[in-house]
């Protein structure tokens, strides 16, 4: 089968033209702690309450903390009261979620929904009613709002995302991330559009190998004068992690050729002074490389320099799979185009 983005020199115009004429979109500005977490403010239920979420492109489903959970960390956010909305309907079905940082169980239910100034009569999203672990606690977000395929969602629930396209809310069946580099200036999610402002140059797309997270072909990565070709790998582009997860062979790779030391609880850290002389990383997608310098994959947290090079093996039926989150995205504005299928790519302003 043809490849649907292949295009001939008349087309690249045409293309070009299509990007800059879609201007149109609903912003929703993003708030950005430590730039380790990007959230935004969504209201459910009618009075609306008011609950900030992750803008999450690695998972699927919306979930909030329910005024009956009964877990600690649910004491330190805000909580979704169904009884104080007139507009709420139970479901009756339960609900479980496993992330690479925590789990969480609760029950289905649905009641109207506002994101920007976008909104909903109704959206089916969890209350969460047990949220074991200390991630979920520390965290200064109260829920999660998934953006990536809907076949990954939890029992087959439709993401919000896709009932504003149902609704024929959004202009284009797309939507686009610029993340923020401090927290004066958190970035910006635009649904339907794209903000010609949030990038430079062009925008190049690469196909999405598989429909469930945004996941595009990792061609090879070149780390310094090392280059390591790479078959049947995926990269999902995520929002909603902050490092960049890589098997864990890898992962002790190159945290070894940058020198990072491994502490006591499993964070690698590199002496501040040699960050500036790192060698580049550079991602290949669809023959184009996406360099990134030390300053953008060591992080410095109060003055403690640490990589963002962490271990993960995720199972997949073959290959393998690397996490690209917010240390990448800082530097690349992206495009997440469902009616195209493809990943969208360009230098961040």
């Amino acid at each position: 089968m043809a490849n649907p983005l292949s295009r001939n020199a008349e087309d690249d115009l045409y293309w070009a033209q299509v990007q800059d004429d879609l201007k149109g979109g609903h912003n929703v500005p993003l708030s950005n702690f430590a730039n380790a977490q990007y959230f935004s403010d969504i209201t459910l239920g009618t009075p609306p309450q008011t609950v900030k979420v992750i803008l999450d492109t690695g998972s699927s489903n919306l979930w909030v903390p329910s005024k009956d959970c009964t877990s600690i960390s649910c004491f330190f956010h805000a909580k979704y009261d169904s009884s104080a909305s007139h507009t709420h309907k139970p479901n009756g079905s339960s609900f479980d979620i496993q992330y690479g940082s925590g789990s969480l169980s609760g029950i289905v239910s649905h009641d109207a929904f506002g994101i920007g100034d976008l909104s909903l009569q109704t959206v089916t999203f969890a209350e969460a009613l047990k949220e074991p672990g200390l991630v979920f606690a520390f965290g200064k977000f109260d829920g999660i709002l998934g953006l990536a395929y809907d076949t990954i969602a939890v029992n087959h629930i439709v993401p919000p995302f896709y009932e504003l396209i149902n609704k024929k809310l959004l202009d284009e069946h797309l939507f686009s991330f610029r993340i923020g580099p401090s927290e004066e200036d958190g970035g910006e999610l635009v649904l339907g559009g794209i903000d010609p402002s949030h990038y430079t140059g062009r925008i190049e797309y690469v196909p999405v190998r598989r429909k469930a997270y945004w996941e595009v072909e990792l061609e090879k990565v070149t780390f310094g004068d090392d280059v390591l070709e790479l078959e049947n790998t995926g990269a999902a582009i995520d929002t909603g992690t902050s490092l960049i997860a890589v098997p864990t062979d890898i992962a002790e790779m190159l945290n070894a050729e940058i020198g990072a030391t491994k502490s006591w609880n499993g964070q690698y850290t590199v002496d501040c002074a040699k960050v500036p002389s790192l060698p580049v990383l550079s991602f290949y997608f669809n023959g184009k490389a996406y360099p990134l310098k030390g300053t953008d994959y060591i992080l410095n947290v109060q003055n403690t320099c640490m990589s963002s090079f962490q271990g993960l093996d995720i199972p997949m039926p073959s290959g393998q799979l690397w996490i690209i989150g917010d240390v990448f995205l800082r530097r690349y504005f992206t495009v997440y185009d469902l009616h195209k299928n493809a990943v969208g790519f360009a230098k961040s302003t």
